[in-house]
């Protein structure tokens, strides 16, 4: 099963990621967290020490994967169960490079890394935010961010077969009803 997850920011999204990731675990597949985020501030080491100490218990394996994300089959058995947290801070790490550089076609990249992906795993949850709510016009390098980012989960949306949005700890399904409900009566 595929299921993408978005939502608001720290809204959920990525604790009950977690709990759907453990229950698709099939066998002795192993389970992997798929880390994007690059910390750039001592908010960001906090929130991945939160992150990792919450799925001590899972029994993940963290890859550490900013970029490139379809590379992470080098490391890992794709007959296993990904969680891929976040696109969001993908897109990001494609797009303003380290080196102080920005690329504002690296959403493609980023689509087909992720359609690559997706072609060759069986279960995977991928977990966004969702920034396009608000009326705000930002400047150019946000706005072409914003856009690349709804590219991204258009597509992402096509190919998973559960869309979820968290709001405020409630769920709205927007794809996947059927499976969905199967999903949520096995995770309660």
């Amino acid at each position: 099963m595929k299921v993408f997850i978005t939502g608001g920011c720290k809204n959920g999204k990525s604790t009950f990621g977690e709990k759907i990731v453990k229950y698709l675990k099939q066998n002795d597949y192993p389970l992997y967290y798929l880390a994007t985020m690059f910390p750039k501030d001592e908010e960001d080491f906090e929130r991945i020490y939160r992150h990792r100490k919450n799925r001590e218990e899972y029994g993940f394996e963290t890859v550490e994967i900013p970029i490139n994300i379809d590379e992470c089959l080098k490391k890992c058995d794709a007959r296993g169960v990904f969680l891929l947290d976040s696109v969001t801070a993908l897109l990001e790490n494609e797009m303003f490079k380290l080196d102080g550089s920005f690329d504002k076609y690296a959403y493609e990249k980023v689509i087909k890394d992720l359609v690559n992906l997706l072609k060759d795993v069986k279960s995977i949850v991928l977990v966004s935010d969702y920034i396009f709510s608000d009326a705000e016009i930002y400047e150019s390098l946000t706005e072409k961010y914003r856009m690349g980012l709804g590219a991204i989960h258009k597509k992402i949306a096509d190919l998973c077969d559960v869309v979820i949005e968290v709001s405020y700890g409630n769920l709205v399904i927007h794809k996947g009803q059927k499976e969905f409900k199967e999903l949520y009566e096995n995770l309660i």
